[in-house]
């Protein structure tokens, strides 16, 4: 009774719609589609994506083969040696490969995932470069310590040099954010009241992103930055340009922009280098017209982004602690945007 229900079942399969397995191939294509990106673990571009990158191939090659064993195995039984089996040869199968063979296999990967784990907790040596990265709700702010002392502070944008060890200190001021750059490392949260560490090492040059990965409120999808790994003499350059104070405006529309941010009380949360504007609560503004993105990667970096943005405040971003200025004439956000595009 069993042998012909199994084959009754069989005979019954159907072969899938073309119009299914057209749909089947395209989803197994965009799969491997994420397998490359500036966001793609499986694409890595520094030394702890790399070992994330091969222990998650070794696993997939391990479930592969217990995979192909058991539906094997299973052919066997129900197909090519349907009917009773030795006893003694089914309970060793069932002891062997139930038992003794999951166990070698995870702690094979165990043992194989503790010996990565020196490398990836290591340090980055004496006198490297240090940036320390706050979660803000819903941005980042970034200060890069000079042996000096003095800091350098931007906001949702990091830039590493190609092929140097890089430390990071991230902290939080309100709830748990989690600090992402798939291409580059493994992730660490950041928590309130201490300072983790992580070292990137980027080992080739691009424009990746990151991410928060703990869910941190309302936005916490439209909280992301980008990294970009730069040759060293170039990042040397950027380094010292950003140290610098804003340039004044030159057209008299920015210079009328300059003018409404200080007086509308923009610098009380803001700073911009060079001016009055000294406010600590929000980014650092001082060379934000040289960004890839706005709002931490919620919006391009154009002026007409910066209208929207200035304008529409809470209906990009909800929960976000910077007030819409959508009440000012069209004109006077027009100037703003200029203002804030030319900071570079």
């Amino acid at each position: 009774m069993r042998r012909s229900r199994v084959r009754f079942c069989a005979a019954h399969i159907r072969p899938l719609h073309p119009a299914l397995r057209s749909w089947v191939v395209l989803a197994c294509l965009l799969m491997l589609a994420g397998c490359a990106g500036p966001q793609s673990a499986l694409d890595p571009a520094g030394r702890g994506a790399e070992h994330v990158a091969r222990l998650f191939w070794w696993l997939v090659t391990g479930a592969a083969f217990v995979w192909f064993g058991v539906i094997g195995l299973t052919i066997y039984v129900l197909r090519l040696r349907p009917g009773p089996h030795n006893p003694r040869t089914a309970s060793a199968l069932i002891i062997g490969g139930g038992a003794v063979f999951p166990t070698v296999v995870l702690a094979g990967y165990l043992i194989y995932g503790l010996s990565l784990m020196p490398d990836l907790l290591a340090p980055a040596p004496e006198g490297s470069l240090k940036i320390a990265v706050t979660g803000e709700r819903f941005w980042w702010r970034v200060r890069y310590l000079t042996p000096e002392g003095e800091g350098v502070e931007l906001a949702n944008e990091i830039r590493l040099p190609v092929g140097e060890r890089v430390q990071l200190f991230l902290n939080s001021p309100d709830v748990i954010h989690s600090f992402w750059v798939p291409s580059i490392a493994g992730k660490i949260d950041m928590v309130p009241g201490r300072i983790n560490t992580l070292a990137l090492e980027p080992t080739r040059t691009g424009i990746f992103r990151g991410s928060c990965a703990e869910f941190c409120g309302d936005s916490h999808a439209l909280m992301n930055f980008y990294v970009v790994v730069q040759e060293q003499e170039d990042f040397a350059r950027w380094l010292a340009h950003q140290a610098e104070s804003a340039q004044a405006p030159t057209s008299a529309l920015a210079r009328r922009g300059r003018d409404l941010f200080l007086s509308n009380g923009c610098g009380a949360c803001h700073t911009i280098r060079g001016t009055p504007a000294d406010g600590k609560v929000g980014p650092d503004l001082t060379h934000v017209g040289s960004r890839l993105s706005l709002a931490a990667g919620t919006l391009p970096n154009e002026s007409d982004d910066f209208l929207e943005w200035i304008a529409k405040t809470e209906e990009i971003k909800p929960e976000v602690h910077m007030p819409a200025f959508g009440m000012l004439p069209q004109e006077d956000l027009q100037a703003l945007a200029v203002y804030l595009d030319g900071l570079e």
